[in-house]
């Protein structure tokens, strides 16, 4: 059925150990293939099933057809090998440990969700294509899509993520589909940018509704021209610390999975960091004290810090198909998901004070406190030491002690409003000071604070 929107679902519970696309053999004293392996040419059929796999992909890109992977299983079952499947069509990548699990079939059922007139809410299909003023070249887009294969004269040499093109095809999109687009600005044949003119863009989407209909979206947006010789805080002023964090960790994880080693991709991000700062702070020559940035960049180096030891960047306690996964969340979601991705939100509940957001670090974990992390793979309320003492000594069960229960199901409360939306349906945990599960926030947070000082 070429040209006609489709999803092929596959739900996997094991590994493949025959055919072209075999990952593993039947032996069981071989194990799948680690990071480790990877790194030292050791997978033997990676190359070789990555390839097939790819093939399938492309095949079922050129026909439209979005290809769904379920892989839930207790070890790893091939999907880093499979991942052009998912990441090439749109299709949905979801990682469980059990076909049974309620996290997996809450998550399932979520495919199949609907919007308020009774349609589904997922669109197939579709195309996107870019048109941009002279002044910009296309260097590429990082999302779930496959090149359109359009040629014109507006295309970089600069290739970023998926180029050479102007058009996008992807198979399936659902409201929260997010693709990064990338450009380059050029002054072509010597032609100054003209001053106090305008640079546009114009996104056009077409797709196939899910009740059948053909429908066309056009998105134009025009920017300003700001010279940076001259007008450095202009281009200051419009930085969005947000999107650029994003946009970085996108290209961060796609230059970690498609070519380089990963201590280049964290010399890299530190060196564009380096770069933005000697652009935009402001500083006395030797003097550390002295750096200032910016208000509207104030966050961004915080949001780098969380990207260098991110799951995206460091495949330390992570299986080859863990990454996998998590990276292409990150191709896939809007800029708010990710920026959970990135940097995790920590909240604090406490009795003196209303909720709150606090730093993602070790300072924030108090004996006093309920602490709320959501890292959108998972969602976690961690009990501080006094509370787990007096939730174990059964208080809030008293009259008299109503505001801790009230303080104890906060938390639980809005945890329940994060989990509603949220696709794959988030791992929830609850744990306390000392609990076993308390590693998951230890992790995340920046450890200002150890067992030394």
């Amino acid at each position: 059925y070429p040209n006609c929107g489709g999803r092929i679902m596959s739900f996997i519970g094991g590994a493949c150990s025959q055919g072209p696309g075999q990952v593993v053999d039947d032996e069981l004293k071989h194990p799948i293939r680690s990071h480790h392996d990877i790194e030292k040419d050791n997978a033997k059929w990676m190359k070789k099933a990555t390839k097939y796999y790819e093939t399938l992909a492309k095949r079922a890109a050129d026909n439209g057809h979005a290809i769904d992977m379920y892989s839930c299983a207790l070890d790893q079952t091939g999907l880093m090998e499979m991942k052009s499947c998912p990441n090439m069509t749109g299709g949905n990548m979801v990682m469980g440990d059990s076909f049974n699990s309620a996290l997996f079939k809450q998550t399932f059922q979520r495919v199949f969700s609907k919007d308020p007139k009774g349609e589904f809410k997922m669109a197939f299909n579709a195309t996107l294509e870019v048109k941009c003023s002279r002044e910009l070249k296309i260097s590429g887009a990082i999302g779930p899509c496959i090149t359109g294969g359009k040629k014109d004269g507006s295309i970089s040499e600069v290739e970023i993520g998926i180029g050479n093109t102007t058009s996008w095809k992807f198979c399936a999109l659902n409201p929260s589909s997010t693709v990064a687009t990338f450009f380059e600005v050029t002054n072509q044949h010597g032609a100054p940018i003209p001053q106090g003119g305008r640079g546009c863009i114009q996104f056009i989407t077409s797709y196939q509704h899910a009740s059948g209909q053909r429908r066309v979206r056009v998105t134009t947006v025009a920017r300003n021209w700001a010279d940076p010789a001259t007008a450095l805080p202009h281009i200051a002023a419009s930085f969005d610390q947000e999107a650029a964090a994003v946009l970085m960790a996108r290209m961060a994880a796609w230059r970690a999975d498609s070519t380089d080693e990963g201590a280049d991709v964290l010399r890299w991000v530190d060196r564009m960091l380096i770069r933005l700062c000697q652009k935009f702070g402001e500083y006395v020559k030797d003097s550390s004290v002295s750096f200032r940035l910016p208000e509207n960049f104030s966050l961004y180096p915080q949001f780098m810090f969380h990207l260098r030891r991110s799951q995206f960047l460091q495949v330390f306690n992570n299986s080859p198909d863990e990454t996998t996964f998590y990276r292409g969340c990150l191709n896939r979601e809007d800029l708010t998901n990710c920026l959970i991705m990135v940097q995790p939100i920590l909240y604090s509940y406490s009795l003196q004070l209303p909720p709150e957001p606090v730093l993602l670090d070790t300072s924030s974990i108090q004996p006093d406190r309920i602490l709320l992390m959501d890292t959108f793979f998972q969602i976690l309320i961690f009990h501080g030491e006094t509370i787990a003492q007096w939730r174990a000594a059964g208080y809030q069960t008293q009259p008299e002690y109503a505001n801790l229960k009230q303080l104890l199901e906060m938390p639980v409360a809005d945890a329940q409003d994060a989990l509603l939306g949220r696709f794959p349906v988030p791992r929830y945990i609850d744990t306390e000071q000392g609990g076993s599960q308390a590693r998951f926030l230890l992790c995340k947070v920046n450890p200002s604070q150890t067992h030394n000082n």
